[in-house]
């Protein structure tokens, strides 16, 4: 009696292959949707920890300190720098299929206060994204910027 040899038949390759294909078919979008949305969210903290930074140096360094897009685009990425023209940070572009908009600059002064009232707030949708998921982050009074999911007032 011979011995059979082992491994998988043609048949059987096939039917596991049309099964990981349908899931793939099945996961496909909704996988790249979540990384959609998680691009977006991704910048938001990009924006607020910038926001974040630009505050704390404005205090420590008891000057003012702007935020300024590059271009005059957030989108483009943005600089932060002192009432000395030193750069604290520069941001890069966020990348494609973000968009992200907000005020002309904004400037925190010596106290972490803004030296303008009110700020516009930054908004930032992404391609295919819902607005339930889309982000908006702000500068309350006190100088402190708040995230929260949603589109922005």
């Amino acid at each position: 009696m011979k011995a059979r040899d082992s491994g998988f038949t043609a048949i059987e390759l096939l039917i596991v292959m049309v099964i990981v294909s349908i899931l793939l078919a099945v996961a496909g979008p909704s996988i790249e949707r979540m990384i959609r949305v998680q691009r977006v969210k991704t910048a938001s903290f990009d924006v607020f920890s910038s926001l974040s930074l630009a505050r704390s140096e404005a205090i420590k360094r008891n000057v003012s300190v702007t935020l300024t897009p590059t271009g005059g685009n957030w989108a483009n990425g943005w600089t932060i720098a002192d009432a000395n023209a030193n750069v604290v940070r520069q941001q890069q572009a966020l990348g494609n299929g973000i968009a992200l908009t907000g005020p002309a600059s904004l400037t925190y002064t010596g106290s972490g206060r803004l030296s303008s009232v009110l700020a516009t707030p930054f908004a930032l949708t992404g391609t295919n994204v819902p607005p339930e998921q889309q982000r908006c982050v702000k500068v309350d009074l006190s100088g402190r910027p708040v995230s929260f999911t949603g589109v922005c007032p």
